[in-house]
């Protein structure tokens, strides 16, 4: 059997850019994490401990419960993170590598966001989460048909009532698409929600999502603050590691969906390298965005 470990890429809620004052936070959604066979998974969440150790000794041995003690990705993965803490990115690099020598898989599924507020885009954040786990069960599903094997999925703990309303739909959505798609059988229950404070593996499915989610944010985003993480002799071992099925849905978009190793291209499809003027160049950056944003509702 396959245990998959899974977090949320960034949140659900509106995108408008990096700058704006209230929706500036990420410019997708969904999910990512990791996939490991169940006989490996005590090791590798030992190992992430220890890795964790030599990062964090200090803190580590201060605190109160120094097992319960967790790292956030998103502290991990910082703005200057590649200048002031390599150490961090060696580390991670190695726990990748690990990954992929006991025969596992990194894996995301993201969906772009519209520009826009909430009200320009209609937004409902529940069925934003919802379209984004199903998708990502969909191929965390079919990864595991590939390899013959049924799979567990966890995901980090939420409040009861937000568990209380997801696990009804995940039910119906994975009973409802098996008649179709049987490798929907190789689920074998509805996400499980574990407290991340109790589940190395679970922290370290969040530190990969803190990952991606800055992979992503330089392919989506022209002045991002990460091109840093796409430098091969930063994450030399994570081009390779992610499954087939892993993939950012565009939004609107000219060119194709993002797959697999894509996001951490340096080249970006989404904002290529202009070989002249760009169109929009000296246009002031609000009024840009409007305008993009109006396109994108025109065709929605």
């Amino acid at each position: 059997m396959l245990l998959a470990y899974i977090d949320e890429i960034g949140e659900p809620g509106a995108f408008v850019a990096r700058d704006h004052d209230r929706f500036n936070t990420s410019p997708a959604f969904g999910y990512a994490g990791f996939i490991i066979p169940e006989q490996q998974a005590r090791s590798f969440g030992s190992l992430f401990n220890q890795s964790k150790r030599s990062l964090f000794p200090d803190v580590m041995e201060n605190a109160p419960h120094s097992g319960r003690w967790e790292k956030k990705g998103a502290s991990v993965f910082r703005r200057d993170t590649s200048q002031r803490f390599p150490q961090h990115l060696r580390v991670f690099d190695a726990l990748v590598k690990q990954v992929r020598q006991m025969a596992g898989a990194l894996f995301y599924y993201a969906d772009e966001k519209p520009i826009g507020t909430p009200k320009q885009t209609s937004l409902n954040v529940a069925d934003r989460e919802t379209a984004a786990m199903r998708e990502a069960l969909n191929r965390l599903a079919r990864h595991a048909e590939s390899r013959g094997s049924n799979v567990m999925v966890m995901i980090d703990q939420v409040n009861e009532k937000t568990r209380a309303e997801r696990l009804p739909a995940m039910y119906g959505h994975i009973l409802g698409r098996a008649y179709e798609y049987p490798e929907m059988r190789r689920i074998i229950e509805p996400p499980m929600h574990v407290d991340s404070v109790l589940s190395s593996n679970i922290q370290f499915a969040d530190w990969t999502a803190a990952c991606v989610s800055r992979a992503i944010d330089y392919q989506l985003i022209r002045d991002s603050p990460y091109a840093w993480v796409t430098d091969r002799k930063t994450l030399p071992s994570i081009r390779g590691t992610f499954t087939h099925e892993s993939k950012v849905h565009l939004w609107h978009r000219s060119v194709p969906d993002l797959n697999h190793s894509d996001v951490f291209k340096s080249d970006r499809a989404v904002h290529p390298r202009p070989a002249g003027h760009l169109v929009g160049s000296h246009v002031d950056p609000a009024v840009w965005r409007r305008m993009r944003g109006a396109a994108e509702r025109n065709q929605s």
